[in-house]
C-alpha cells in the first residue's frame, strides 16, 4: 500500500467522443479517489466503461458533465514522449497504427458485454461465503495450536496463510465482486481488511483503482511527480512508476527513471537487488500495516468525500470517542486488531516466543502477498506518462501484466490472481468467473495478435530476477551520468554567470 501525494488541479477526460472538464469539485466527489486522476488529459471511454459499466449513477454523472462541457471543447493532442538512451532499459513499445488500435477497443467493448450478458458478472454468494470461512478457519486452527499444543512456529505459519488469504477476499470485496449493492461490499471488507487483518480497506481501496487504472505507467500509476534530478539537478519533470500496490524505492528499481530520483549513495546499492530483493518481500505486510494506520488517522481531513464520509466506519464517531481520537488516534476496527494480536501474545509464555510468532506471522504472510502481486507486474514492461498505449485500455492491460500457471493450488494460494490478465480486463468480475474467461481472453489476444504473456511456476522467480539484474547492470553508467551532472549543477550554482 503506497500513500501518495496527487496533483489536484483541473483537467480534461475524454470520454464516448466527449471532453469533459474535471475541476476540484468532480475530483473531491470522485467515489474512487484519485483513481480518475490518472487519465489527465487522455481518451478515457473504455476504462470509464470497464470501471463504472452497470453502474447507474456514474452514467447520469458523466452525462451531467458533457452536457456542461460541451460548448467549450478543448484541443488536445496526444503526444508520445521519445525515449532514449538507458530510459528504454525495461519500457515497452506501442507501434500498433490508430486504426488497428481502434479496432481492439471496439472488439473488446463487444467481448465485456458478451460476458456481462451470458451471466459471467454474477456472483455466486455461496462460493463467497466459503471463501471467507477459510481463512477464518485457519485463524481458528492457529489459536487452538497455539493454546492446546503450544505449537507457535506452526500457527504462526497458519496465521500468516490466513491473512494472506484474507487479503485475497478483502481485494474482491473492494472491486465490488460479491455483492450488487456497493454498501454491503464495503461492509465486508472493513470485516475481512480492517478488523481481521489490520488492512485498511478505504486505504487499500485508494492505492488499487489507481494501480488498475494506469497500470505500470510512470507518473500515472504512482501518481508521484519529482523536480529534482541526482540531488541537486533540475533540468526536467521527473516522473517514476510503481506497482500502485508497491513502491519499493529507493531500495529497488524498475526503471532508469527510477534511479535519477534516488540519492547517489543508494546507487552503490542497487546493483545487488538481484540478489536480495526476494529476502526483503516479507516486509511487505508490516509497511501495508503502518500505511493503513496513516491513512485512517487522515480518513477525516482526506481530500476526497468518500473517504471523510468512510471515517465513520474505520475510524470512531468524534462525539461518542472524543478522548479516544485525541489520545490514541486509531481506529476502531483497527485498534480492535490489534488488541487482539496483541492479547493473543499475551497468553504466550515469554518474549522470545511473542517476538518469533510475530515476526514469523507477519513475515510469512508477507511474503505470501509480495511473491504474487511482485510477479504480475514487475515482471513485464513499462510505459512513460505520455504514452499512446494509455487510450486503448486493454491494450495497456494485456501488455503490462502476467499470468500464472493454473492449477487447483495455484488458484486457491493466488487468490485467482494467476489469472491476472483476465482480471485486470474486468476488475468487478467475480473470481470463480475468471477460469471460464481465460479462453476467450486468449482467443481475443491471437485474433488481434496482442502477446499473452503466461508462464509456470518455475520462471515466476527467474522472471523477477532477470527484471531487476537488466536495470542492475546499467547502474554504473547512471551513476556516472548523475555524478557528472551534479558536478556541472554545483558548478552552474556557484558561477551562474560564466
Amino acid at each position: 500500500m503506497v500513500i501518495r501525494d496527487v496533483d489536484h488541479s483541473p483537467f480534461w477526460l475524454k470520454v464516448d467522443g466527449t471532453w469533459v472538464y474535471v475541476d476540484e469539485e468532480v475530483m473531491k466527489a470522485h467515489p474512487g479517489g484519485s483513481a480518475i486522476t490518472t487519465y489527465r488529459n487522455k481518451e478515457a471511454t473504455t476504462v470509464f466503461h470497464t470501471f463504472h459499466g452497470s453502474s447507474i449513477k456514474a452514467g447520469k454523472w458523466i452525462a451531467k458533465l458533457k452536457e456542461e462541457s460541451k460548448d467549450k471543447q478543448p484541443n488536445i493532442s496526444d503526444v508520445e514522449e521519445e525515449l532514449v538512451g538507458d530510459d528504454k532499459i525495461n519500457m515497452g513499445t506501442f507501434d500498433i497504427t490508430q486504426e488497428k488500435a481502434d479496432d481492439i477497443a471496439k472488439k473488446f467493448d463487444k467481448l465485456r458485454f458478451d460476458l456481462r450478458k451470458e451471466g459471467l458478472y454474477q456472483s455466486d454468494l455461496g462460493w463467497y461465503a466459503r471463501k471467507c470461512l477459510e481463512p477464518i478457519g485457519l485463524i481458528a486452527l492457529a489459536v487452538y495450536l497455539q493454546l492446546r499444543h503450544e505449537q507457535y512456529v506452526l500457527a504462526a505459519l497458519i496465521q500468516g496463510l490466513a491473512w494472506q488469504q484474507l487479503g485475497w477476499f478483502m481485494h474482491e470485496c473492494c472491486h465490488q465482486q460479491v455483492f450488487k449493492n456497493p454498501y454491503y461490499n464495503d461492509l465486508l471488507s472493513y470485516f475481512t481488511g480492517d478488523f481481521l487483518q489490520g488492512f485498511s480497506s478505504s486505504g487499500w481501496k485508494e492505492q488499487h483503482n489507481v494501480h488498475h487504472a494506469a497500470t505500470n505507467v510512470l507518473g500515472r500509476s504512482s501518481d508521484q511527480e519529482s523536480e529534482r534530478f541526482c540531488k541537486l539537478e533540475r533540468l526536467r519533470r521527473v516522473t517514476y512508476c510503481s506497482d500502485g500496490d508497491l513502491d519499493l524505492l529507493p531500495f529497488y528499481a524498475t526503471v532508469v527513471q527510477d534511479l535519477k530520483l534516488v540519492d547517489h549513495w543508494v546507487l552503490k546499492l542497487l546493483p545487488y537487488q538481484h540478489i536480495y530483493w526476494t529476502f526483503l518481500l516479507p516486509l511487505l505486510r508490516l509497511s501495508w500495516l503502518a500505511n493503513s494506520i496513516s491513512f485512517v488517522v487522515g480518513m477525516p481531513a482526506n481530500y476526497y468525500d468518500v473517504y471523510r464520509k468512510k471515517a465513520v466506519y474505520e475510524q470512531a464517531n468524534k462525539s461518542e470517542y472524543a478522548r479516544f481520537i485525541e489520545n490514541v488516534h486509531l481506529a476502531p476496527l483497527l485498534a480492535a486488531h490489534w488488541i487482539l494480536v496483541l492479547y493473543q501474545l499475551y497468553l504466550m509464555p515469554d518474549w522470545a516466543t511473542r517476538a518469533t510468532f510475530f515476526l514469523v506471522s507477519n513475515l510469512t504472510g508477507g511474503f505470501l502477498l509480495a511473491h504474487v502481486v511482485t510477479y504480475n507486474h514487475y515482471s513485464t514492461v513499462k510505459f512513460p506518462y505520455n504514452a499512446r498505449i494509455l487510450s486503448n485500455y486493454p491494450c495497456l492491460q494485456i501488455y503490462t501484466t502476467r499470468n500464472m500457471q493454473p492449477s487447483p493450488f495455484i488458484d486457491w494460494l493466488w487468490g485467482g490472481l494467476n489469472y491476472q490478465i483476465e482480471h485486470h480486463l474486468f476488475p468487478t468480475m467475480p473470481r470463480h468467473s475468471l477460469p471460464k474467461v481465460m479462453p476467450r481472453v486468449r482467443d481475443f489476444c491471437k485474433e488481434n495478435d496482442i502477446p499473452y504473456q503466461f508462464t509456470n511456476d518455475g520462471d515466476h522467480n527467474k522472471s523477477g530476477g532477470r527484471l531487476h539484474y537488466w536495470l542492475a547492470s546499467g547502474v554504473g553508467a547512471v551513476r556516472q551520468r548523475c555524478s557528472c551532472r551534479e558536478e556541472e549543477t554545483e558548478q552552474n550554482v556557484l558561477t551562474p554567470f560564466s
